[in-house]
């Protein structure tokens, strides 16, 4: 009743339903969707390949990689894949952070030598950023690159290297110059994994996965056209690569955009009939209200992508609070599996098998949210200095 008042108030009336079935209708008939509908009926099991091809892997590139599409378009063509059941290749940091930069940054020669098989994920990629000392505080690396002739000479160490052992490609950050602000002497080379001299070592976490890897890099040598933009000029670039990695790490479920909701937490707590103390269920409401808060944020900041406007603080601020959160859900889930909850095969209200394995899985990984992609604190920092406009730490 009270969504009917709404709409008569916004002069839409009783008419509103049948406005709604038509603009419906008028979507569906959208030129873009027919177009894409004859593509994916002559490609019912499209490859990555024919993906790319099609430029419906990256649409919002710029041409010829992309359809140079808005955000209501890219949502359509999201639309009609997942309608066919078609997906995407995997290879998140290549196409998510790598592939943007290298189209901002890189020269002709290199976007035709690196994009096609990155995008149709024929070949995986790797980000090589953060060191044993430099962590949140990036700019500090010490790996260092030296040219030698028409060569470059890497030497020095990166930690928490995902899929490393899986790439053939990396984004390396190396310090080229000691000259000025640390930031002012860092480059941005593209290495190669196979590369002599690269030794990758396996880091095991504590959900007992191999994801994570050190690499070392042992008198690395990369040829000239290695290097992405200009010598000492790494730090823009960098910007670029991690402004997309925020995008990135903010969708919908609580591991940084994957696994369950606060919403599942809830569902599941129902069907399985779990008995709640009123601390507990106080609890599991408070943690529902903080997922539909940032559900709403995510709406906010899609609403400002259709319409053109800047996301910038709203997605730093969403991103902190979604690193809590995912914490709080698995969390909550841990707690309310009681003592069974110790067993790895155990989620929430006793739920067994490979559902409860997920939960309990999800217990341990989520543990590394505030963390990965930007640490809370230096979240926080960000937020306080940029959003709110407080002065910076004394010791800065």
């Amino acid at each position: 009743m009270a969504s009917k008042i709404e709409e008569r108030d916004e002069g839409r009336g009783l008419l509103a339903p049948m406005t709604d079935s038509l603009n419906s209708q008028v979507d569906e008939l959208d030129p873009r969707r027919v177009e894409l509908r004859e593509w994916l009926s002559e490609h019912p099991d499209p490859s990555g390949r024919d993906l790319t091809e099609a430029k419906l892997v990256a649409p919002a590139w710029p041409e010829p990689w992309g359809r140079n599409a808005s955000v209501e378009y890219q949502l359509l063509i999201d639309d009609e894949l997942r309608r066919a059941k078609v997906r995407r290749p995997i290879n998140p940091i290549g196409i998510g952070w790598a592939g943007p930069t290298i189209v901002v940054a890189g020269t002709k020669e290199q976007q035709d030598r690196w994009l096609p098989k990155l995008l149709s994920g024929e070949e995986f990629w790797c980000q090589l950023f953060s060191e044993p000392d430099a962590g949140s505080d990036l700019a500090s690396l010490t790996t260092a690159a030296r040219k030698d002739g028409e060569e470059w000479v890497i030497t020095g160490q990166k930690l928490w290297t995902s899929y490393a052992h899986l790439a053939t490609w990396g984004i390396l950050l190396a310090r080229t110059s000691n000259e000025g602000s640390p930031q002012n002497g860092i480059s941005y080379f593209i290495c190669s994994m196979k590369a002599p001299g690269v030794t990758i070592r396996p880091v095991l976490d504590m959900t007992g996965d191999h994801a994570f890897n050190e690499v070392f890099f042992d008198e690395v040598r990369l040829p000239a056209d290695a290097l992405l933009g200009e010598v000492n000029e790494g730090w823009r670039l960098a910007k670029v690569t991690l402004g997309n990695e925020r995008v990135a790490l903010s969708g919908e479920g609580v591991l940084w955009g994957r696994g369950p909701t606060a919403e599942d937490l809830v569902d599941l707590v129902r069907t399985q009939g779990h008995s709640l103390s009123r601390i507990e269920r106080d609890e599991l409401i408070k943690c529902w209200s903080h997922g539909e808060i940032l559900r709403f944020l995510r709406l906010r900041l899609n609403a400002n992508a259709l319409a053109g406007k800047s996301s910038g603080s709203d997605a730093s601020l969403r991103k902190a609070l979604a690193d809590d959160h995912g914490q709080e859900v698995m969390t909550l889930a841990q707690r309310l599996a009681g003592s069974a909850g110790m067993l790895a095969n155990r989620g929430p209200g006793g739920i067994e098998g490979e559902e409860g394995r997920s939960w309990f899985w999800g217990f341990l990984y989520s543990q590394a949210l505030t963390i990965g992609g930007g640490t809370s604190v230096v979240q926080r920092n960000i937020i306080a200095e940029r959003v709110l406009g407080l002065p910076k730490d004394a010791s800065a």
